[in-house]
């Protein structure tokens, strides 16, 4: 047997990326090239009079803008190269005054992480997670689109082992550890690898779950930390259930290095919680884009095909599903799937929350962009009776946000502050009976908006840890 055959042999008994074809395999969609914005811009708009707003749905409909986010009285529209003569005719016979955010999408995207060089000078500054053989080539697939697992599977394989986790004399120079950076913006394998890395090292705090399977098979990795009190009330952390955001599963990851890292000197409201993290809610949307549309927002499941798969998993949740703020049309970015819950990954969070043992008394997920701290309802424009509570505690968070880096956070209901959303994953928690309920909107406030640069992480993710560390202390005072 030849040595490649005898490879894809290996890599059939212990990788099925490559003998089970996936629907992302599948999808003819996937097979183009990468999406590219070369000269794409955003822009802001003011929307605070009625004849701004009627331009402003114009521009959507008949000139492909797409809406990036909505503030109290603008709009930021991102428009394609060939749109943008005829919406700046468009605007200025109406006299209403824009700016200009992005000047070239593309450019913001190629520059948001540090060189392909430095990042392999930082990530190789750490121990690699697992136990790894970075010396080691395997000419057939060094190169191939095999995830970094599947990889390592199967170099453990070649050399006879079947374990990621291979016993040192097999690899002298073999080391144990992460990838993980917060100077650059990581994939799903590195994500996933850190948190097996945490529950490996600090085996009597850490443990994690695999709660259930993404659209297209990938793993919704939970990562709980706990001192094991039983009297212990609960913290549930999300982030990237909205793909594109990628500051958002840095920031949650961040947040679990800094605890996890200083534990000992932690004060006790937080050592006195069970926290359970899910940096990736959406582990197919983050990856494809990263490998086929870096705007690319929903999920890849849902009834559609090419640019019109996926569903809007933040309008997927059941309560109040399709009331508003939602879309039922498939190819819209804000389709809200054909029923509450109809995706795996709503459906996961759902079935782990309401069958969980754990005393929530918080519900935190994080997206970008534009430094808001939302509480509930966003069905609507209206309230829940504690508002008066998470309206003080979310102020309570911004200022210490604002300690901490200067950024300034704006508190309020979702669909009052920001606009109406139904389905959303912070209203069906609230529903659920978990008090502390909020949706925060990290950095920035419109000049990088998603392509938010890596540089900006470290920052982010400390005034997220200063909101998680305000949210544990309330719970502490109850």
């Amino acid at each position: 047997m030849k040595v490649s055959e005898f490879l894809i042999f290996l890599s059939c008994v212990f990788s099925a990326v490559i003998c089970v074809p996936s629907n992302l395999a599948n999808n003819a969609d996937d097979e183009d090239a990468p999406v590219k914005y070369d000269g794409a811009q955003l822009w802001r708009i003011p929307i605070d009079k009625e004849k701004s707003k009627e331009i402003v749905s114009e521009l959507q409909e008949n000139f492909g803008a797409s809406e990036w986010n909505t503030h109290e009285s603008t709009v930021d529209l991102l428009f394609r190269p060939k749109s943008l003569i005829d919406a700046r005719q468009l605007l200025t016979k109406a006299n209403i005054t824009y700016s200009v955010l992005i000047e070239d999408l593309q450019k913001d995207i190629e520059n948001e992480n540090p060189p392909k060089e430095q990042i392999e000078i930082l990530q190789n500054r750490k121990a690699k997670y697992f136990r790894y053989w970075p010396e080691m080539q395997i000419p057939e697939y060094e190169n191939s689109e095999m995830s970094g697992r599947n990889l390592l599977r199967l170099k453990g394989a070649f050399l006879g082992y079947n374990s990621l986790d291979p016993p040192m004399e097999l690899w002298p120079d073999a080391k144990w550890g992460h990838r993980m950076t917060w100077s650059a913006y990581h994939r799903m394998d590195d994500i996933v690898g850190y948190l097996e890395y945490l529950a490996k090292t600090y085996p009597d705090l850490c443990s994690v779950q695999e709660i259930g399977k993404s659209f297209e098979g990938r793993p919704l990795t939970v990562l709980r930390i706990s001192n094991g009190n039983e009297a212990n009330r609960a913290i549930w952390v999300d982030g990237g259930i909205h793909a594109r955001e990628w500051i958002s599963p840095a920031s949650v990851t961040y947040i679990i290095n800094q605890l996890i890292e200083d534990w000992e000197s932690q004060p006790s409201y937080i050592q006195n919680i069970d926290w359970y993290f899910l940096p990736l809610a959406n582990p197919d949307g983050y990856e494809y884009s990263h490998t086929r549309d870096r705007l690319w927002r929903k999920n890849r499941g849902g009834t559609g095909k090419g640019r019109c798969a996926g569903v809007d998993l933040n309008r997927n949740f059941g309560y109040k599903w399709g009331y508003a703020g939602a879309s039922t049309k498939p190819c819209s970015e804000i389709y809200a799937g054909s029923q509450a819950f109809s995706e795996p990954e709503t459906t996961a969070q759902k079935s782990f929350l309401e069958q969980s043992a754990a005393k929530f008394e918080a519900f935190l997920t994080f997206h970008s962009y534009g430094q808001y701290i939302l509480y509930p309802w966003g069905y609507d424009v209206v309230v829940p009776p504690d508002y008066m509570d998470l309206d003080r505690v979310g102020k309570e968070a911004a200022r210490k946000m604002k300690e901490i880096s200067g950024s300034t956070y704006s508190v309020g209901p979702s669909g009052d502050l920001l606009y109406p959303a139904a389905g959303a994953s912070d209203d069906w928690a609230k529903s659920m009976g978990i008090k502390y309920s909020y949706t925060v909107e990290l950095r920035d406030t419109g000049r990088y908006g998603f392509i938010l640069p890596a540089i900006y992480i470290e920052k982010t993710g400390e005034e997220a840890l200063a909101f998680v560390n305000v949210i544990a202390n309330a719970i502490h005072r109850k």
